[in-house]
């Protein structure tokens, strides 16, 4: 596997798991795959989850791992074509790519969306950049309109909790303060349709996500008719991706706070868990107590995120 952005990248999304499972077993167990080989993890965004799982999980497979804050420590870089570079920028992508790629085996990327440029987004410019001119193998760790290694933790995670053989799982849009990228819920629907689940999206008018994500998903935009009978609600925020409004990509328009997951919406549901990615605005996404309860996944469903890191990359290693 030389990329990960997809579910597609990965194959039969069975032995995913059941690789997932066996790594969970055993998480040193394939240690020899890293040894003499690095690991370079790019932000270009703030990271909490993201860094410290990918970053235990090279460790497990005996890796050396470099982490690069692009905003701390390191020159400014140009990510545009054909600029005249006489601003507080000092260095190009396209210099600093094949260079960053002498020093490593591996490059995750890390890198959101504008929220300003909708092509610009949706044609991941920045990542695209790695693609061509690194010279090696690059996945995901988050960019302008995926978040692979959290759909697929997502997936670990229901897989390991659900009721059914195939369980109801309702992505829900909820309000939030700032305006946010559609990367998790993307991805999240694409790994949730390319599974066996039954995928019902709601939100409010005007958020209809990508079709390249979301094609084949039953859309609901009544709340409570949504969340009737789900074994899993995944409450996530994000702006409008601009599909039936082009004009408004990137802007908040809703704040209904009756879209925050409380008990009383945990009611409609078949005793459904609650998940999230994280970091979460309390009060606005979710309350306290639905968070806090015990049928909520959040905590669970972060640390598989080191175990959905591990299996993409030791697969990547054993391409090498």
């Amino acid at each position: 596997m030389k990329y990960f952005f997809n579910p597609s990248d990965l194959g039969d999304l069975q032995q995913a798991l059941l690789e997932a499972r066996e790594v969970k077993a055993d998480r040193y167990g394939f240690q020899h795959l890293g040894r003499n080989k690095t690991l370079l993890m790019i932000f270009f965004n703030n990271s909490l989850r993201t860094r410290l799982s990918t970053q235990k999980a090279a460790m497990n497979l005996g890796m050396n791992v470099i982490v690069l804050d692009v905003n701390q420590g390191a020159w400014k870089l140009e990510t545009e074509r054909g600029v005249v570079m006489d601003g507080d920028k000092s260095e190009h992508l396209l210099e600093a790519i094949p260079v960053m790629g002498c020093y490593c085996d591996l490059i995750g990327i890390r890198s959101f969306a504008g929220l300003t440029d909708r092509e610009r987004d949706y044609a991941e410019t920045v990542v695209g950049q790695f693609v061509r001119y690194s010279g090696r193998p690059v996945f995901a760790m988050e960019t302008a309109t995926v978040h692979p290694l959290q759909a697929f933790a997502d997936l670990i995670t229901i897989e390991e909790y659900k009721p059914v053989a195939r369980p109801k799982v309702v992505l829900t849009w909820a309000p939030h303060c700032r305006a946010l990228p559609q990367a998790v819920p993307n991805s999240f629907a694409q790994w949730m349709l390319a599974a066996d689940v039954d995928l019902v999206i709601t939100h409010p008018e005007g958020y209809e996500l990508d079709p390249r994500f979301v094609d084949g998903a039953h859309v609901e935009y009544d709340q409570r008719k949504a969340l009737a009978g789900a074994h899993f609600v995944y409450a996530k925020n994000w702006s409008c991706p601009g599909v039936t409004r082009p004009d408004d990509y990137g802007k908040i328009l809703c704040d209904d706070r009756t879209w925050t997951i409380d008990a009383e919406h945990m009611s409609w549901t078949d005793h459904a868990k609650f998940m999230h990615c994280l970091p979460v605005r309390r009060g606005l996404i979710v309350t306290d107590d639905v968070i806090e309860g015990p049928d909520s996944l959040v905590i669970p469903e972060a640390a598989n995120r080191e175990i959905s890191a591990t299996v993409v990359l030791k697969r990547m290693l054993q391409e090498l």
